[in-house]
């Protein structure tokens, strides 16, 4: 998913319309992390983003303590990071 349709995405979700104001993001991973976790998908889904997007926009060490802060899990494969957003066991079934 492109940062375009995460940032539409998440102001539909707040009742907003992507024409409204959305206060800038860069270099402020606290509001990626809002972002991303307030989210559709993270309540209770899955999220997914790229490894560099993360390394570039939030930082791994900041969104690995966030991730382990809400109880979360999460998986590395290839160039992705997925969240699975609840709390309950999961199973890598193959």
């Amino acid at each position: 998913m492109g940062v375009h349709r995460l940032l539409t995405d998440s102001l539909e979700d707040a009742g907003m319309t992507q024409h409204q104001t959305f206060p800038p993001l860069n270099h402020d991973p606290d509001a990626w992390i809002r972002l991303i976790f307030s989210a559709q998908a993270a309540k209770g889904g899955v999220v997914r983003r790229s490894i560099s997007w993360i390394d570039r926009e939030v930082g791994r060490d900041r969104f690995f303590d966030e991730v382990r802060r809400r109880g979360f899990h999460l998986l590395a494969t290839s160039n992705q990071f997925i969240v699975v957003c609840n709390r309950d066991p999961v199973q890598m079934l193959f």
